[in-house]
Order: structure tokens, then C-alpha cells, then sequence
């Protein structure tokens, strides 16, 4: 898709039945968000490679900026042998867990990771700050971090609805003489953002999971990034999370973000669904060594039928004769399960997604978008608070697809176009928001 086309209020996707090629993912979302935070608070200088470019990295770095974190891009070596600036390497230079600027107004725009690890940073952080958002922002909770926060000595005060944004923050008292209970089945967001800020205190500290704790892998990258950056956590299950009292963040020097493993899905989808005759479609930059939970979407297509192979950095998928409909818990996989609900329009039978309840509270309700969208395209569906039933048609209409400002719709729908019919995805440009060049790569490998 061009620059003047992101600019329209659609885009019209041609009927295809082919995919195949090989692609290259840009840097993770997750990841580069998380890592943009743990070098900020490190002792030390960082150079980031594979840094995501979209509009929730941008509001990353622009919070950090406000708060006097100094970020430049690295340079980079071109082919006539000059340098120039690099699109997606930066060095961040950390603050040793103590932010300059004491007193700032956020705005962290529809931003989930970066909200909920924001403000946890500055309620131990301590100063004047105040984080807004987008009006969707302010439907999303966050009272459940905020009442972990304050049961520590946090001073966090909702200028609006209970529960939501936006917040004001001051400086507190921090007390970690006991566990700190925190809910983990809303957003497991709420416990990377206290994980996360817990080591600035300086102390030691536990968490108590109260409930059950959903997007587990999620969790595991957390841990996973911040033991990169020098803290260790001691997890006891999923139950209890302990932090050393000496734990501090430090450099790691460079540190290489991968590819996007919940982006990857739109593309392993489409050779699952289209890749016939020998043909595949290759995804590089995040294969079985990664961090990512989300690269278990390719077991999934792998339980409908499809033909997956995976090498450390790479997965690569093809069609192997009929779909099948699955009944699968995607707890553990929230993001990709969106993407699964469209592959059900191709599958021999009903699938049955179970586990995504946490979809109500994302960029918009997805179990209620997703099943007003499908149903247009003609498939039959069923929903309930944390399910949703897709049985397919025989006969797929030409559809018109609402995106709800939210990426994860137009990338998911533009699969439907696989199904020999043309799909309008309104409002295209909302893939900004994660991978702005989305439908450009889509472009180069179904036909």
C-alpha cells in the first residue's frame, strides 16, 4: 500500500488464492517496548537493534524523552560507504533508575504496555506526573495495577472514572514489608508494569498473584527481559514472583530485538490457507528460540493441517490439503487467536476459541468486532464472555470490513480476500499503531 492510500479512509483488497514468498518481520512490539523501558532505568548506555517503528514505540519514546531519557539513532553503514542514521538501532542512554525530570504530562495515546509499565515506573519513581490517553485509553482498566501500587505506598489519584485513565501521580511512601498482591486475569500487563518498576526501590519484593494469571508467555518475556538487563526473578509457578534486594538494571551493552511473532501469524495464516503446489511462506527474524509466546500460533495451524517446519529465527508454513476446525484454549496466545478466528473461515468445520476474554479489554471489544465482521463475510457465529464459535460458509460474501481503530482487525481481515472475494478494510491506516507497512508486506506475498 502507498502513502497516498494510507491516507484513505479504505482500502480495497483485490479477490486472491495464492501465497508464497519469503519476509523479513520488523521488531517485535512486546519486546520493544519493554526493552525501551529497562534501558531507560539501567545503569549505562544501550544500543537497542531491531527497534519496532510504529506509533506505540513512538509514544515510548516521546514519554521517555519528557522524562530527560536521552535516545539517539545509531548510525549505519550504506553502500557507498557513508553512514547515515539507522532506521531501527538506538542507543538509550539509562537514568540508573532515577528520572531527571520530576514533573511531567504523559500522553501514552492507545498504548497498553506502555501506560501500565509507565505508571508503575513513576509511582516508585516519585515526582508530579500525569498519563492520559486517546478516549479508548480511558476505557481501559488499570485499577487493579494501581491498587497494587497503592498498597505499597503509592500516591496514584484518578482524575476521571474509577479504575481508569487518566491518573495523577505523586511521590509516596514505598513499603515492601509483605507480598504485594497483584489480580492477574484481566491484563498480565499489570504485573509485567510492577515487575518491571519493583527493582527502582532498591529492595527486595514479592509478588502474590491473586486469581488466576492468564497470557503466561507474556509473563515468561518479562522475566525473560529483565534477567537480560541484570534482575534476576524467582518465580514460584504462577502463583509468587520474588525480586533480590540487590537487584539493579544494567546494560547488556546490545541487545538484538526479534521479529514480531504476533505479526508473523497474519502471514503463516495466509500459507496455511493459500500456499499450495510447493509454494510456502517464510517468516524470518523469530522462529523456535524465541521469547515470544505467541510463536506457538504455528502449533495451532498445525493442529487444523497446515504444514509447518520451524528453525531458530525462521517458521515457514504451507497448505496440506483441507483445513480443519479446532475447539482450542487461547489463553496463552491472545493476539494470534484473533487471527485464528479468521482461518476459520477456511476450515472444513466449526473452530471453537476459548480463553480470550481478555479480547473485551483490548483496543476495542474483540469478541464483539470479531463476530459482527464475520458474520458480514457470512460465517455463522456464537459468542460468549470469553468464547467465540466461527462455523464457515460455503458461499463467502464480499464484505466491507469495520476496523474499530484497532490493527489487529484490518491485519486479520485482509486474509479474508483468500477467499476469492474483495474485501474493503476501512480505515487501513490504524496497522500504524504496531507495523505501518503491513499491507505493502501483504501485498508482496499474496497474489
Amino acid at each position: 500500500m502507498s502513502a497516498a492510500a494510507a491516507r484513505r479512509p479504505f482500502l480495497d483488497l483485490a479477490p486472491a488464492s495464492i501465497a508464497d514468498g519469503v519476509l523479513r518481520l520488523p521488531g517485535s512490539k512486546s519486546i520493544s517496548l519493554r526493552a525501551l523501558l529497562l534501558a531507560a532505568l539501567a545503569d549505562g548506555t544501550t544500543r537497542l537493534d531491531g527497534v519496532l517503528e510504529s506509533e506505540d514505540t513512538e509514544v515510548m519514546f516521546s514519554a521517555l524523552a519528557e522524562l530527560g531519557i536521552r535516545a539517539t539513532r545509531c548510525a549505519a553503514d550504506s553502500d557507498d560507504g557513508s553512514t547515515r542514521p539507522s532506521t531501527d538501532s538506538w542507543l538509550i542512554e539509562g537514568c540508573g533508575g532515577n528520572f531527571s525530570v520530576r514533573q511531567a504530562n504523559l500522553f501514552v495515546g492507545l498504548s497498553g504496555v506502555s501506560t501500565r509499565t509507565l505508571v508503575a515506573a513513576l509511582a516508585i519513581a516519585g515526582g508530579d506526573y500525569r498519563i492520559d490517553g486517546v478516549p479508548r485509553m480511558r476505557e481501559r482498566p488499570i485499577g487493579d495495577l494501581v491498587d497494587a501500587l497503592r498498597a505499597i505506598g503509592a500516591r496514584i489519584d484518578y482524575e476521571g472514572a474509577e479504575g481508569f485513565p487518566p491518573l495523577r501521580i505523586g511521590t509516596g511512601m514505598m513499603r515492601l514489608d509483605r507480598a504485594v498482591p497483584i489480580r492477574g486475569d484481566v491484563s498480565s500487563q499489570f504485573l509485567t508494569g510492577l515487575l518491571q518498576a519493583l527493582p527502582m526501590t532498591g529492595r527486595g519484593a514479592t509478588v502474590r498473584i491473586e486469581g488466576e494469571l492468564i497470557s503466561k508467555p507474556y509473563v515468561d518475556m518479562t522475566v525473560a527481559l529483565m534477567r537480560r538487563f541484570g534482575v534476576a526473578v524467582e518465580r514460584d509457578g504462577y502463583r509468587r514472583f520474588t525480586i533480590a534486594a540487590e537487584a539493579r538494571y544494567t546494560s547488556p551493552g546490545t541487545f538484538v530485538i526479534e521479529g514480531d511473532a504476533s505479526n508473523a501469524s497474519y502471514f503463516l495464516a495466509a500459507g496455511a490457507i493459500a500456499a499450495t503446489d510447493g509454494r510456502r511462506v517464510r517468516i524470518e527474524g523469530v522462529g523456535r528460540d524465541s521469547i515470544q509466546g505467541d510463536v506457538a500460533f504455528a502449533g495451532a495451524l498445525a493442529q487444523m493441517g497446515a504444514t509447518v517446519d520451524c528453525s531458530p529465527s525462521s517458521i515457514g508454513c504451507a497448505r496440506n490439503g483441507a483445513l480443519r476446525g479446532i475447539d482450542i484454549d487461547c489463553t496463552a496466545i491472545p493476539d494470534a487467536a484473533m487471527t485464528l478466528a479468521v482461518v476459520a473461515l477456511f476450515a472444513d468445520g466449526p473452530t471453537l476459541l476459548r480463553g480470550i476474554g481478555s479480547w473485551r479489554v483490548k483496543e476495542t471489544d474483540r469478541i464483539a468486532a470479531m463476530a459482527a465482521e464475520l458474520a458480514k463475510i457470512g460465517a455463522r457465529v456464537e459468542a460468549g464472555d470469553d468464547w467465540l464459535r466461527v462455523e464457515p460458509t460455503s458461499t463467502p460474501h464480499p464484505a466491507a470490513i469495520d476496523t474499530y481503530d484497532d490493527h489487529r482487525m484490518a491485519m486479520c481481515f485482509s486474509l479474508a480476500s483468500l477467499l476469492g472475494v474483495p474485501i474493503r478494510i476501512h480505515d487501513p491506516q490504524c496497522v500504524a499503531k504496531t507495523y505501518p507497512g503491513y499491507f505493502d508486506d501483504f501485498a508482496r506475498i499474496v497474489r
